[in-house]
């Protein structure tokens, strides 16, 4: 369960105000379609943080573990550095295709793409590296995803303008920080 809850947890607290969040806002902004915006999100994210864990626990099976901890430790103080960088999305999508199939589509797409190197796919392949335990990374990693951006669609753009976002850049490097001392101190 380890690996679950951490997963989660890190994902989500890196996810608020992330470009993916903001995609989100705007997509529920522009097309008012939750669902079918809430679904292709969930599909971009397993697929996408699979294909991360994946990498992660291949890299894991061919790295020395002194190598990998120092590896992982020092990439999750780096993410600690990355989420203070505030993410900006300045693209609009194409409103044209308003059908549930269309949004669907369109959301899953720009998600899977939007995400890629993205600092919690990044996150869940270290996470998968240290772990050894791909299903949870990956089903922690998409809760964690689907915690914040489930919530940013139905409230929308509303909820983004109260949150400090700020604060909570500084919650997720903190959390990225103290996760790549752990690995870094822990034997």
């Amino acid at each position: 369960m380890e690996a679950f809850l951490i997963s989660t947890g890190l994902v989500s607290i890196a996810e608020i105000g992330d470009k993916t969040m903001l995609l989100a806002i705007m997509l529920a902004a522009t097309w008012r379609r939750p669902l079918p915006i809430i679904l292709g999100i969930l599909a971009a994210t397993i697929a996408n943080h699979a294909v991360a864990a994946l990498a992660g626990s291949v890299l894991a099976r061919f790295m020395d573990a002194g190598w990998l901890r120092w590896g992982v430790g020092v990439a999750f103080i780096g993410f600690a550095v990355w989420a203070l960088i505030p993410d900006r999305f300045d693209e609009k999508p194409d409103v044209t295709e308003k059908t549930f199939a269309g949004v669907f589509w369109t959301t899953t797409a720009a998600f899977f793409l939007i995400e890629m190197g993205d600092k919690t796919q990044v996150a869940t392949a270290m996470l998968a590296a240290q772990f050894h335990n791909l299903p949870l990374v990956v089903a922690g990693s998409t809760l964690g995803m689907m915690l914040v951006n489930a919530p940013a669609v139905l409230l929308g753009e509303a909820a983004a303008r109260k949150l400090p976002l700020s604060w909570i850049r500084l919650a997720a490097a903190l959390g990225f920080a103290a996760t790549g001392v752990w690995v870094l101190l822990a034997r």
